[in-house]
This record gives structure tokens, C-alpha cells and sequence, in this order.
């Protein structure tokens, strides 16, 4: 039998500023998501779509489900196999295409992962490990789209 997990989440549009939607430029695009004991996200769209450039925008969200999900599964992979994380950053890129009907899709996103590692003969396993953490992130086995990955780890000597 196979895990079930609920999560939930509140979405409130903030963005009515007085006559609600009764012309495509007479509302703002915030809106606030929620969820029981956390922080509020604000949000809106992009500013392309008359959004709010300094609030995160569903795609910045998609995008930091994508590279958090891989990290978290990345760091419990490499505890796993002995290999010592010290560092972890992800530069992470995507590409959402319009569609002449005015929708889109995301048709790829690319993870580059900056891993240093405590001790040279980990580098291998830790570059090798970002496969494994790919084929069991749950976002990414959601996504209709490739999460592609170019990692690179290293182990840096540090001279006082």
C-alpha cells in the first residue's frame, strides 16, 4: 500500500483595489499563500504580466521547488553514502514558452548545483549522487518537463 501525504495551502488574492476586476488594469496581481504555522509567501505575477518584479511569481516558485527538492534529496543521499556536503549552492535556470493563445509551459529546467565537498576522493560519488536525487524528487517526477543537471562538485584546500 502505497504513502499518502495531504498538504494544504491557502491562496488569497490582496490585489483588489476597489472596483475588483472590472477592467484588466484596475487590479494588482499580490496575492499571499498560506499555510498553517508558516510564514506567508507574497506573491504576484511577473512584471511582463503587469505583476510586481519585487514579490516571488509562480514561476520563481516552480523553479525553487524544482532546486530545493533536488538539494534536500542530494544532502540525504550524500549522509547516506559517507560523502561530506560543506557547501551547496544552485544556480538554477528555466524556460517557459507563451503559447500564441497566450497560456505557456516550462519546456525544460536546468540545475547547477556548486558542491564542495570535505575531502578530494569525494568528488566522484558526489557528482554521482545528483542522478539519484533527480529519479526521486517528488517535484521533479511531477513536472511534465526535463530537469536536466550540470553539477559540479569540488574539494577546495584551504592555505591560513
Amino acid at each position: 500500500m502505497q504513502k499518502e501525504h495531504l498538504f494544504k495551502l491557502t491562496t488569497e488574492w490582496t490585489g483588489n483595489q476597489g472596483s475588483g476586476t472590472s477592467n484588466y488594469r484596475a487590479y494588482s496581481r499580490d496575492y499571499s499563500l498560506l499555510v498553517e504555522h508558516k510564514v506567508s509567501i507574497e506573491g504576484s505575477s511577473v512584471p511582463e504580466f503587469r505583476g510586481d518584479k519585487s514579490k516571488h511569481n509562480p514561476e520563481d516558485l516552480l523553479l525553487g521547488s524544482l532546486s530545493s527538492c533536488h538539494l534536500l534529496w542530494y544532502l540525504h543521499l550524500c549522509a547516506e553514502a559517507g560523502v561530506v556536503v560543506l557547501e551547496y549552492t544552485d544556480n538554477a535556470t528555466g524556460i517557459m514558452v507563451e503559447t500564441p493563445d497566450g497560456g505557456g509551459h516550462f519546456t525544460e529546467v536546468t540545475l547547477n548545483p556548486n558542491v564542495r565537498v570535505a575531502d578530494a576522493s569525494m568528488v566522484e560519488m558526489a557528482n554521482s549522487l545528483h542522478k539519484k536525487a533527480n529519479s526521486l524528487c517528488f517535484i521533479a517526477n511531477s513536472v511534465n518537463f526535463p530537469v536536466y543537471h550540470k553539477p559540479c562538485s569540488f574539494f577546495q584546500i584551504f592555505n591560513n
